[in-house]
């Protein structure tokens, strides 16, 4: 679930100069500092605002540094602790994780209780045998649906994971950690954390199918877009307000091709096969790993059980695209969104959420 790119920001050119009588050189505003970075499968991009070159350097250097740590610990499939956990599993044997590590998982688990397990990072086995678990596009067939079904009857979930403190053990040896489905938000989460212990206030940062923001970009907030699933362009555009998060799960970059079909790399944990009718949702909030965890969530839940989910989870500001071009938004993510080049690509109909109560789960 980590090739989404379905995110971008929509540049506002800032071409401003006083130009002062008595020959006084013109001021021009403190200029943005940017740097791209390659982790967690995507180009992440870091702009501050308002602050000088050194200072912003410096702070984008210590969130490389940490997410460098957090790519190499939460890949299930390179050495790191998310692949000694995972054996432990395996084996019924317990593990002892570090702090950040063992919040993650409990932050998960919180969210695929919320969401039915609709959201389920403990299907890592059922996204290995799809082939979603590497950095590169899957080659080949699916797998044999007698592999889907036995994966699928063994009922890994995350509720089957017992965290206490920094010792996780799971009840279930077929639990395999994949963090793919909400890594990017969690991870984003922690940069904010250090940019802001580096005394940043104004700054977005993007991977891939996420944008998260800090404060403002001068005198107004950031301003991003949501990709057109079908074709090079956008949907809409909204500005985000200080401390949102908007994460897309689209079905169109990260697939498998085979037999003249593509099949999404957004997996239903009940079916174990690849999600079908829905090419594409964003959910705005004030988590990143809530925003990321829940777009796939309603992915997942599809055109009919999306707004239930939502409720659950909490989340009020969705916007779905169907296979067949139908887009769905919640009345609060509706009021948010403008128009690029006009209008909508088409009608947006408005679902409202109902009242749920949210899931227990022991």
């Amino acid at each position: 679930m980590n090739a989404r790119g379905a995110l971008f920001r929509v540049s506002v050119a800032l071409a401003a100069a006083l130009a002062l009588a008595g020959g006084v050189r013109a001021l021009r505003p403190m200029p943005d500092v940017s740097e791209s970075l390659y982790l967690f499968g995507t180009m992440v991009e870091i702009e501050i605002h308002g602050v000088d070159d050194a200072t912003a350097r410096a702070a984008i250097a210590a969130v490389d540094a940490h997410l460098e740590t957090l790519h190499r610990d939460w890949h299930a499939w390179r050495p790191g602790e998310l692949e000694s956990l995972n054996a432990a599993i395996a084996a019924g044997a317990p593990f002892t994780v570090d702090a950040p590590m063992a919040a993650v998982l409990t932050q998960g688990r919180a969210l695929a209780c919320a969401s039915d397990g609709l959201f389920d990072p403990a299907i890592g086995a059922l996204v290995e045998a799809w082939g979603f678990h590497a950095d590169t596009l899957p080659e080949g067939d699916p797998p044999p649906a007698a592999e889907i079904a036995r994966l699928v009857a063994a009922h890994p979930r995350m509720t089957d994971l017992t965290i206490s403190g920094r010792e996780v053990r799971s009840s279930n040896p077929a639990v395999q950690l994949d963090l793919g489905a909400y890594a990017k938000g969690a991870a984003l989460d922690l940069a904010e954390a250090d940019l802001r212990a580096a005394g940043i206030t104004d700054a977005v940062l993007n991977a891939g199918g996420g944008v998260q923001v800090m404060g403002r970009h001068g005198a107004r907030p950031w301003r991003v877009a949501i990709r057109d699933p079908f074709a090079w362009g956008v949907v809409a555009a909204l500005e985000l307000q200080p401390g949102e998060s908007l994460h897309t799960s689209g079905n169109y970059e990260r697939y498998l091709e085979a037999g003249g079909l593509r099949f999404s790399h957004i997996l239903d944990p009940r079916s174990g096969r690849p999600v079908t009718d829905i090419v594409s949702v964003s959910v705005l909030a004030q988590n990143g790993a809530l925003a990321d965890a829940a777009a796939t969530a309603l992915s997942v839940a599809g055109a009919k059980d999306w707004p239930r989910i939502a409720a659950q989870m909490g989340v009020e500001n969705v916007l779905m695209i169907t296979g067949a071009g139908e887009i769905f938004a919640t009345p609060a993510m509706r009021a948010r969104l403008a128009p690029v080049g006009g209008d909508f690509p088409a009608p947006v109909s408005l679902v409202d959420l109902p009242k749920v109560s949210a899931p227990r789960c022991d």
